[in-house]
């Protein structure tokens, strides 16, 4: 997937606390692990993760193709779906979570078919939820260095994600959502993501996606995207 934001229409500003963590917890351990696989530190990697970090963390499987409406109906379903495992398929919690009522949770999961019977059967927890995320997400960033480092020697880094990605999931836990908000940041992140593929080209973007130009530049007004 995949934050800033006055009245929670845009992404949220980032939490005193959570910049505390990642200065205080998060950077010595990506120091502790660069020099133990590397032998040195390399600061623009501990600084390429912490900035991901920093980020809204909605990863959610949505095609690249997909048209904007599609797109949103996946993202939703499939937000939920992860909440309900997270929420171990209790639909009163999820709702105050959602900022919901329980009739519309049950509704949504309707629409959705989700199989509660098979979310309540699993064993699946936020934390192991916000490890794979952080994992996904340094792996990815190693990886823009592998050409630059000896293989043995990203080899050796890569066998420490694991670790690494379960020490900053228990200083970082998963961050609770109402679904408008979330909605709102997954539409921020995708339509930012497919205007910068067509180098902001309003028309071009809208034909692509299949929203109308005046309603995709009403959406940019109001989410503040820019090029």
């Amino acid at each position: 997937m995949i934050i800033k934001n006055k009245k929670k229409d845009l992404a949220r500003e980032l939490p005193v606390d959570l910049e505390a963590a990642i200065k205080e917890k998060v950077i010595p351990a990506l120091e502790e692990t660069m020099e133990k696989s590397l032998g040195i530190r390399i600061p623009q990697i501990e600084t390429d993760i912490t900035d991901q970090l920093k980020k809204p963390q909605l990863e959610m499987y949505v095609p690249r193709d997909a048209r904007f409406e599609e797109a949103k109906k996946i993202f939703r379903n499939e937000f939920l779906k992860t909440e309900l495992k997270i929420h171990l398929g209790n639909v009163s919690q999820l709702a105050k979570t959602l900022g919901l009522d329980r009739r519309s949770v049950h509704r949504a999961i309707k629409e959705s078919e989700i199989d509660m019977e098979e979310i309540r059967g699993q064993d699946f927890s936020a934390e192991q939820y916000q490890q794979g995320i952080i994992h996904q997400m340094i792996k990815t960033t190693l990886d823009q260095y592998k050409d630059i480092f000896q293989p043995q020697k990203m080899e050796k880094i890569y066998e420490e994600v694991p670790s690494l990605s379960r020490t900053i999931a228990q200083i970082l836990p998963h961050q609770d959502w109402e679904l408008k908000d979330a909605e709102q940041e997954f539409e921020r992140q995708f339509l930012l993501r497919v205007l910068e593929e067509n180098e902001f080209n309003v028309l071009k973007t809208a034909t692509k996606i299949g929203l109308r130009a005046e309603t995709l530049h009403r959406k940019i007004k109001k989410l503040r995207l820019k090029g």
